[in-house]
């Protein structure tokens, strides 16, 4: 039901069954699997998401993205794209990367505009026993979350199995073995190397400025699109 967010961006994406979603100001739409909704909360929303099943199924991400202190009280908006909106590159195996923010080595960019952290979000679909190569832009934080099968992931190989996420290290390229037919997520952006408050819905720098985003919300003057 409804809720309010301030300082940070939500990503959600959908794998399966569709997420309803609704907000103060009466914007309203349906996330369906394979889409994507980036919603810059910013200086203040209120909305709602409500899970629908699909045949029994529900399953997604939501990944929370902060805001540098700059930009905290940026106006609210939504990028929203459906699957057919989103570019997929194809390699050679036959392994698939559909990019939802970010480029590949391949010239393949994303769907998402986002230039306050430069985001690379991809859900990479390899087939077994195969390597998968690629650039990720030097001095970003990243990490990769298996959600199906089982990889070896850098130089030294570490195994990485499904509901497992690990955080890469310092470098400009990733590069991960499948054992199986595997499916992950690789997620990595620039750090803001600034102070984290959170409290609740709301992600600040300061616990002054959390307790004056409650204050805001509890009276009435949290801004919604």
């Amino acid at each position: 039901p409804a809720h309010p967010h301030r300082g940070f961006e939500t990503v959600s994406y959908m794998l399966a069954g569709k997420m309803r979603h609704k907000d103060s100001a009466g914007n309203e739409g349906v996330i369906e699997a394979g889409g994507v909704q980036w919603m810059t909360a910013g200086s203040g929303i209120i909305h709602s998401e409500m899970p629908e099943q699909e045949n029994g199924l529900l399953a997604g991400f939501q990944l929370w993205v902060n805001l540098p202190a700059a930009h905290k009280m940026t106006e609210p908006k939504y990028q929203e794209n459906n699957a057919s909106e989103i570019p997929v590159s194809v390699l050679n195996d036959g392994t698939e990367i559909k990019v939802i923010a970010g480029k590949t080595r391949d010239g393949v960019e994303g769907i998402i505009n986002n230039d306050f952290v430069t985001p690379t979000y991809w859900d990479v679909q390899q087939v077994a026993n195969s390597t998968f190569v690629e650039s990720i832009e030097a001095g970003h934080n990243g990490f990769i979350y298996v959600f199906e099968g089982d990889v070896k992931v850098g130089q030294k190989e570490t195994e990485v199995v499904t509901g497992e996420l690990v955080v890469f290290g310092a470098g400009d390229e990733i590069r991960i073995q499948a054992n199986s037919a595997s499916r992950y997520l690789v997620i990595a952006g620039r750090p803001l190397n600034e102070p984290i408050a959170r409290g609740g819905p709301f992600v600040m720098n300061t616990r002054e400025e959390i307790n004056q985003a409650f204050s805001d919300y509890q009276n009435g003057r949290l801004v919604s699109v």
